[in-house]
């Protein structure tokens, strides 16, 4: 039996492609990894952005994060369906530190619990401190 670990690629599509072209990918992307034994964690369309420099002759793209928790033995596959994959035009993947992921978790609590305190100050006109 081979070692899970989580993970966690960004890859950015032709901001070009229709939204439902963009979904499309999305969908095969996922579809792909759950053939291979990956469990989708977290799933983020960050949406339309400009990009840094030109990607073949391309000023911006459609951003995609994803988490997920896999074998390690689909991480070439995956790689090689990036590549083969039209609408990607670059993919970087991680091996992601599961203290890390708790981290991001309880940063994420720790800010909806603030902006909680800043609604409620609002509401009632008290100060937070």
């Amino acid at each position: 039996m081979s070692v899970r670990r989580l993970y966690e690629t960004t890859y950015i599509l032709n901001a070009a492609l229709e939204d439902a072209d963009i979904d499309a990918i999305v969908k095969r992307v996922n579809d792909f990894l759950e053939e291979n034994g990956a469990q989708m964690v977290e799933l983020n369309k960050m949406g339309r952005r400009r990009l840094a420099y030109p990607i073949k002759k391309k000023y911006n793209g459609f951003y995609v994060y994803l988490a997920f928790d896999a074998p390690a033995e689909a991480l070439p596959l995956l790689e090689k369906f990036f590549f083969l994959e039209e609408g990607v035009m670059r993919h970087l993947i991680l091996q992601l530190d599961p203290k890390l992921r708790e981290f991001r978790k309880v940063r994420a609590e720790a800010q909806a619990i603030r902006a909680a305190a800043m609604a409620e100050a609002a509401k009632t006109g008290m100060p937070i401190l």
